[in-house]
């Protein structure tokens, strides 16, 4: 019975160990980048494009209104009350949501965009949690028999593929590994070139 046993997990390790060794360079990467843009890209543009009102630099009343909802409400919903810092945040925020799941899609500075991703996606759950007041079942809660609150679950798949991304890079499909052959880095080089 032990040399069944031995045998199947032997049998096991050797297929999973060639699986490995084809796919481990360049599927998981690209796979994490097509799922998060596949299902994210168009959803983060258009969100973006709710925000902008006539011009790159001309922030709607809807996007103070999902930024800062709060402070929007305690100025009696007048945009000209907020405040330029108001207004470079909403910016930035809506520019994120153009440049950052493009750069993910095409796997270019993949590592600092999708580090940046995940910090817009917990921004805009804590936004979305204390400015616009969603509810226990919206939030809901990990290891619960539920899995569709918006913030545990939904935004916990979204993170994911981003925080492979962030630990693993893009992979060999990528412009970051078109980048690597042609701009080779060495740490070592770079710190003998500054000695």
């Amino acid at each position: 019975m032990s040399n069944i046993v031995q045998s199947l997990f032997g049998l096991h390790n050797r297929v999973f160990e060639l699986v490995e060794r084809s796919l481990a360079n360049w599927l998981p990467g690209l796979a994490a980048r097509v799922v998060f843009s596949s299902v994210l890209l168009v959803f983060f543009w258009q969100s973006a494009a709710t925000k902008l009102d006539g011009g790159l630099f001309s922030p709607s009343a809807g996007a103070y209104a999902q930024i800062f909802p709060k402070t929007l409400e305690a100025l009696d919903y007048d945009t000209d009350r907020m405040s330029a810092i108001h207004s470079l945040i909403v910016l930035a925020g809506t520019y994120a949501e153009f440049i950052l799941p493009l750069l993910i899609l095409v796997g270019l500075m993949t590592r600092l965009a999708s580090a940046g991703m995940i910090g817009f996606i917990t921004v805009m759950s804590i936004v979305d949690i204390y400015g616009h007041g969603l509810d226990e079942k919206s939030i809901g809660g990990l290891f619960d028999r539920f899995q569709d609150s918006v913030i545990a679950d939904q935004r916990l798949l979204w993170v994911f593929p981003l925080v492979y991304l962030v630990i693993k890079g893009a992979g060999m499909i990528s412009v970051d590994a078109l980048f690597k052959k042609i701009l080779p880095y060495s740490s070592n080089k770079a710190v003998a070139s500054h000695s």
